[in-house]
């Protein structure tokens, strides 16, 4: 679960490395959010190698979306299959919902190809 002030990884190749979380979207009072779920972040830090031709700044405001979490979620199949990863990671969106990158590092969960995240399950490696 994704809270405010939580830390996030981005696996995307935008350029920033890790954002934290300002709020939750999705409805009044929601203090939590999961996996393909849209969060408002923050750009913290930058990698290294894209400092200068990153498409994005320290302290920009976006959108993004929640592509792993360490919470497990179950799945809605019989077998009652859980998913946890080891990192908290999002995706960053531009302000038409779009991914803003070129291509997303490591696997997506297969509940995002369900929804209306088509794209970015595209942009992916594979699907866990």
């Amino acid at each position: 679960m994704i809270q405010q002030q939580t830390i996030l990884k981005v696996s995307d190749n935008s350029g920033a490395k890790y954002v934290k979380c300002i709020k939750v979207l999705g409805g009044f009072k929601r203090r939590s959010a999961s996996i393909g779920d849209i969060i408002v972040v923050s750009v913290v830090k930058l990698r290294n190698k894209t400092r200068h031709s990153s498409k994005v700044k320290k302290g920009e405001v976006y959108r993004a979306l929640i592509l792993k979490t360490k919470a497990s979620q179950s799945s809605a199949n019989i077998s009652g299959f859980k998913n946890k990863f080891g990192e908290n990671t999002v995706c960053l969106l531009n302000k038409n919902g779009k991914p803003l990158s070129t291509r997303i590092f490591g696997q997506v969960p297969r509940s995002l190809k369900k929804h209306k995240w088509i794209k970015v399950s595209n942009l992916s490696s594979g699907f866990i």
